[in-house]
């Protein structure tokens, strides 16, 4: 058969493997140990990354401080104009602290200024509006990896050096009642909405005479250098809660977010940023938890600028799409990001890669090691494709299209040392056929599953060495998908036996190395021919 030509298919015969002890690195993960809770004061020297990157400086601020009061509150009942006031005025004395106390503030948008630390205490809340006329006049922001004039966020800052927001106060949206909500943003497409060659000074999305209103994020500085966000909880997103965008030297530590019911409403989405550190940090979202992103189509592309130098440890993600997800904003390009030890109890998927046919890029150069997973639906998402309802025509994998600078690349991504608890898929792989994901490496594990593959759509150069599967299906699905290898790994199936499915003229070079099990293939291919 021509067909069976196209297939190629070995199976090796090894020693089992012995139990893997990939528990945590060297710290035991839980919530003692990582998450905002376990944040020592002490920021620790970035150390062991695949790149090269110095420790962020935490900014630092003059010692003079002015505070928020009841006299602070306006005839509409809020402090939008005291406060701006006052951020402003200490910024032109060369920088200082700006206090909000004890208390249930009402705000409209707030705007930092360079050398201010927006410091909220212990017990203040500062609720913002859910009316757009408090978020004018439309100001330079990126909706979703678009630029556009529009509200910016609940804190916003552009082109400032040395800001802050900390404390243990917290950050609240408006009531869930709130008519902002209902604003498009779960179901519009921005780059349908907004004209890529159109300059972004007239894209204008402020909700008047008709015109869309993007929602604002909760904390979104742009072009700024030395950010640090401590501390802080943000309850009741509308959109994203931390969104530093073009942004370098960022620190963002001790954090918790909590947006369950919220759409969209992700935890810290990084966009086009250099050089940030995240750490001991709690998410439970609405979306996804810590998310990369670089831009979006053709307008993404213009601007071109990547997201590099991420390093996330000492994290916990609770409730959430992704617990680290890369895109699917990709069109700058994201690279050398590097996470460890973190906790992901609960998430939707725990590692998802996700971009799509126009978003453009390249994701490559990441390193994920020493993470727990317990209770996810799936371990590890790779979707290049998304939904036709979003999509359309472009959701499909064939026929196969050219090749364009919009086409994305996903490559060199090593995930080990980690233990899946209970997952009901280990992984998931919808590539595409024009540029299908390789060199993907996944070793070190110990893992609890239903069931192993569901399907590998579009991939080149998949790895798994090392591994320790325990699984109650013995299934797997793959499809137009090549240089597959399983090293060294133990699976625990039922009868003792791999059903594998191989579909597609593509499909090669497929390594099984485990030496007592029995591999039944599907179409008549017998892998021992």
């Amino acid at each position: 058969m021509t067909y069976k030509k196209n297939l190629w298919f070995t199976l090796i015969a090894v020693l089992p493997v012995l139990a893997l002890n990939v528990s945590a690195g060297n710290i035991v993960l839980n919530e003692n140990t990582v998450g905002a809770k376990a944040m020592p004061a002490v920021i620790e020297d970035i150390a062991g990354t695949p790149f090269k990157m110095k420790t962020p400086e935490r900014p630092t601020f003059p010692d003079r401080t002015v505070t928020v009061n009841k006299g602070s509150i306006g005839a509409d009942g809020k402090i939008t104009e005291a406060i701006n006031g006052l951020i402003a005025d200490i910024s032109k004395r060369g920088g200082g602290t700006v206090k909000v106390p004890s208390g249930h503030w009402m705000s409209g948008r707030i705007v930092l200024k360079s050398n201010v630390n927006l410091h909220l205490e212990e017990g203040a809340v500062i609720e913002f509006s859910g009316s757009i006329d408090d978020y004018q006049p439309a100001v330079f922001t990126r909706h979703e990896g678009i630029e556009i004039m529009g509200a910016g966020a609940f804190i916003y800052a552009n082109k400032e050096k040395n800001i802050a927001l900390t404390g243990k106060g917290t950050i609240m949206g408006p009531p869930m009642s709130a008519s902002m909500r209902t604003l498009p943003n779960g179901k519009s497409v921005v780059e349908n909405d907004v004209p890529h060659d159109m300059p972004v000074k007239q894209r204008i999305c402020d909700g008047y005479e008709g015109r869309t209103f993007y929602r604002p994020k909760s904390f979104s500085p742009i072009n700024c250098k030395n950010v640090l966000v401590e501390g802080v909880t943000f309850e009741r997103s509308v959109l994203w809660n931390v969104n530093p965008v073009y942004c370098e030297n960022v620190i963002i530590r001790g954090i918790t977010v909590n947006s369950t019911d919220v759409p969209s409403g992700d935890g810290i989405d990084i966009s086009s940023c250099k050089n940030v550190l995240i750490e001991y940090s709690t998410l439970n979202c609405g979306d996804d938890c810590f998310t990369l992103k670089a831009g979006r189509c053709e307008d993404g592309l213009r601007v071109n600028r990547p997201t590099e130098n991420v390093v996330i440890r000492y994290c916990l993600a609770k409730e959430g799409h992704g617990g680290i997800t890369c895109g699917s904003e990709t069109a700058g390009g994201i690279n050398n990001v590097y996470l460890h030890d973190c906790l992901f109890y609960g998430t939707r998927t725990g590692f998802r890669f996700k971009t799509r046919r126009n978003r453009g890029g390249t994701v490559a150069g990441i390193t994920y090691e020493n993470i727990r997973l317990v209770n996810v639906r799936e371990a590890f998402t790779w979707d290049l494709l998304g939904s036709a309802t979003y999509m359309g025509e472009l959701a499909r994998r064939y026929p196969p299209l050219d090749i364009t600078p919009l086409t994305p690349t996903v490559k060199d991504i090593t995930i080990r040392n980690f233990t899946v608890e209970s997952a009901d898929r280990l992984l998931t792989v919808n590539g595409i056929p024009e540029i299908p994901c390789s060199n993907i490496l996944i070793e070190n594990g110990d893992i609890r599953t239903n069931r192993i593959i569901r399907t590998m759509n579009d991939a080149d150069g998949f790895t798994f060495r090392n591994l320790e599967i325990q699984a109650t299906d013995n299934r797997m699905t793959i499809d137009d998908s090549r240089n597959i290898t399983f090293d060294n790994v133990t699976f625990h199936i039922p009868d003792n036996t791999l059903d594998i499915e191989i579909k597609g003229k593509k499909a090669g070079n497929i390594t099984i190395k485990d030496g007592d099990k029995t591999i039944k293939c599907h179409n008549g291919l017998n892998p021992l021919d």
